[in-house]
């Protein structure tokens, strides 16, 4: 997974790199545990896009849009952040995202992100951003 704390301070340009990224932020779905409905919102996507998430999990390129990078990047600092968190407790980082959270009115984060959408990625990302004194 260190593969996954270096993409986000790397620029991504050539097909296969993007491709990379797909595959490394589906198998970070997978380490959360999340829902098909729970990567989707994460990714910005409808939740009856399956093939996209399929596409993805076999490293087809994220889609172009601005916005699906901007999550992804959003994503991959989470993990970070997280990880850099709870470095001695693998397990607690990976079920963070899916753990009411008082901070967030005892939602989970990814509730709070299907909830408010960009936004509520955003403000999951500050609060791990804060709590790490970044």
């Amino acid at each position: 997974m260190s593969s996954l704390l270096q993409a986000q301070d790397s620029p991504i340009h050539a097909p296969e790199d993007k491709g990379a990224l797909a595959k490394m932020v589906m198998t970070l779905m997978d380490h959360w545990q999340l829902s098909t409905e729970d990567q989707a919102a994460l990714l910005g996507i409808a939740a009856t896009n399956r093939a996209t998430l399929s596409r993805y999990r076999k490293g087809e390129a994220i889609g172009s849009s601005r916005d699906q990078y901007e999550r992804v990047g959003h994503l991959l600092g989470i993990h970070k952040n997280l990880r850099l968190l709870f470095p001695q407790n693998r397990d607690l980082a990976y079920c963070w995202m899916t753990t009411r959270n008082r901070a967030f009115d005892n939602l989970s984060p990814v509730q709070v992100v299907k909830e408010w959408g960009f936004a509520g990625l955003l403000m999951v990302r500050t609060y791990l951003d804060r709590a790490r004194g970044s």
